[in-house]
């Protein structure tokens, strides 16, 4: 197959959101999308709160594929955006597989990005970005999880890459810059300064937050650690950033936990209780 006939095998998509208040509640204002990737109609679990679903029809992401996720959340609105089923990277074909997510936020906008787990094939040449932009005091929960091949069915994620940018940015400003490159069989999968052998990685990022939000979230640590030796959390508070990292031995264990912490930080920060997505239970 030529390279110009492979190219046209590729999918290139990408869906554009905007969330507005209407003074009622945050509606989806806009929606626009080329290519498999969608959405398909906001959900109301809490009242005012947007929750809306992102879907991939194509099942998932190969060689040459490029998916693009632009979101603005406007003034005073509140968007949770999360997936109804892991995203998945299969392996390579020569072409370097892309997905960004690009998220504006306006002053006193509210957005959570709390997507299923991503999972890397062996074999995968994946790049992923997830870039969020802040307004004065606009606030923001999110997590990127990542798992490297399939414990499950005793594959391991022993060639290909992925590459993972995740940055948070109030009025152009970096809160956060994280950047990692993970390698099949590299020896930072095993190393003890690294991942140690677990094959799932974890990135929680909260804004807003302060010594209070981390002493609650430090606590829930705790009791998610106790006695299991499937997982390992930790917590650090940058100025208002309270940023969490998790290394476990099972996509769900990670998903989880982390789910537990966003219920018990919410209220805090964005002074709602937290109401789950109905999906995350389907």
């Amino acid at each position: 197959m030529s390279t110009a006939e492979n190219i046209k095998r590729h999918w290139l998509a990408e869906l554009n959101l905007g969330f507005e208040y209407d003074g009622r509640r945050t509606i989806l204002s806009e929606r626009k999308h080329v290519g498999p990737l969608i959405i398909q109609k906001p959900f109301y679990p809490e009242g005012e709160v947007c929750h809306v679903y992102l879907i991939h029809p194509p099942g998932g992401i190969v060689g040459g594929d490029e998916l693009n996720l632009n979101v603005k959340v406007k003034k005073n609105a509140h968007s949770l955006i999360t997936t109804p089923a892991a995203t998945k990277f299969y392996s390579g074909n020569n072409f370097q597989a892309k997905q960004v997510q690009n998220i504006y936020v306006e002053s006193n906008g509210s957005a959570e990005w709390l997507p299923q787990e991503t999972i890397f094939f062996s074999g995968c040449e994946a790049s992923t970005k997830t870039n969020i932009q802040l307004e004065d005091d606009a606030k923001f929960i999110g997590w990127e999880i990542v798992c490297l091949g399939r414990p499950a069915s005793n594959e391991e994620f022993d060639q290909g890459y992925c590459r993972q940018t995740i940055e948070v940015w109030r009025n152009k400003k970096p809160l956060v810059i994280e950047r990692s490159l993970l390698q099949g069989s590299d020896e930072l999968l095993s190393a003890i300064w690294g991942m140690q052998n677990f094959v799932v990685m974890g990135t929680m990022i909260v804004t807003d937050a302060n010594k209070d939000v981390l002493n609650i979230v430090r606590e829930k640590i705790e009791s998610l650690q106790l006695n299991d030796n499937k997982i390992r959390i930790s917590s650090t508070l940058i100025n208002d950033v309270l940023i969490c990292r998790a290394l476990a031995n099972q996509a769900e264990i990670a998903r989880e936990s982390f789910i537990s912490i966003w219920k018990s930080l919410r209220p805090d920060i964005m002074q709602r209780q937290a109401v789950a997505p109905r999906i995350w239970y389907t």
